[in-house]
């Protein structure tokens, strides 16, 4: 889990370094290599069985694809508008969302400790908004695009509680890829990366999109929610500090004060929810799920 946040974080660098393509060109690579990564990924997995567990593909997994492309092509939109750590801030509200989803959709009950963390962490946001840090051209849209990101991934949650199975998500991020790059590919044309762009895109879509989230199934199988969602943090401090080592691009105070209060919440609500006397053999069934 570790593993696969830190070559998630890795995104706003090597985006940085991209010096002719547009934000749907960006998007458009990324998600075909994505897609072509896992397709690969299938194949030396199951053989000519690969065909059958993507036709297998019922229609929750298409589902959970669509929310996919939803978010791959959001958050290279977004990261082409704004800073990284905008980005990554809104990012790593995904938990809070799902859980504000979770009570709109299925009536699950929300925590009294999840609702402080819920204020805290979209206090922390208004911080950012109202101190003047997203006057910069296109940082409003950016950050608004950045929101589709955990809306969509709250609604393949519910979407998947609702259902009571679980999807096969190999297959749904390869639709995700493939559903992605087909949206981006009108708004990509004419194509104006360099080879040097295209192998900087290329890298993302195999080793910080396919793999990582190789890594993370094989990860949230052993981890409890609480867990994954700390150690996922780990991309929202590390992606601005790489953005800042890499490519100079230096956070607003506003912004690293903002981000600091959402990370603070988020941590809050980790540690929170995992206390062992808040219900044990809860996390011990979601642990060996």
């Amino acid at each position: 889990m570790a593993a696969g946040a830190v070559l998630w974080s890795m995104a706003g660098v090597v985006t940085r370094h991209v010096t002719a393509a547009g934000g749907f060109e960006i998007a458009f690579w990324r998600s075909l290599c994505c897609a072509l990564f896992i397709l690969g990924v299938l194949i030396v997995q199951d053989g000519r069985g690969a065909w059958t567990r993507i036709a297998r593909l019922d229609p929750l997994g298409w589902l959970s694809g669509c929310m996919m492309a939803a978010m791959f092509t959001s958050f290279m939109l977004a990261l082409s508008r704004t800073t990284t750590a905008n980005v990554l801030i809104v990012n790593g509200l995904v938990p809070l969302v799902s859980a504000l989803v979770g009570r709109a959709a299925l009536g699950i009950p929300v925590a009294r400790h999840t609702w402080l963390a819920i204020a805290l962490a979209f206090g922390g946001v208004a911080w950012m908004f109202g101190s003047g840090a997203l006057l910069a051209p296109g940082a409003l849209a950016g950050v608004s695009i950045a929101f589709v990101i955990p809306i969509a991934w709250a609604i393949n949650v519910a979407a998947v509680k609702r259902a009571g199975h679980a999807v096969d998500l190999m297959p749904a991020i390869l639709v995700g890829g493939g559903l992605s790059a087909a949206a981006c590919l009108p708004f990509a044309l004419p194509f104006a990366a360099t080879a040097a762009d295209v192998g900087l895109l290329a890298l993302l879509g195999c080793l910080q999109l396919g793999l990582p989230f190789i890594l993370v199934i094989a990860a949230t199988r052993r981890l409890s929610p609480s867990e994954v969602g700390l150690l996922g943090l780990i991309e929202t401090v590390l992606g601005p500090l790489w953005a800042w080592l890499g490519a100079g691009e230096i956070p607003a105070p506003s912004t690293l004060a903002g981000g600091a209060v959402v990370v603070a919440a988020l941590v809050f609500n980790a540690l929170w929810s995992a206390r062992p006397w808040r219900g044990g053999p809860a996390w011990s069934a979601q642990r060996r799920a």
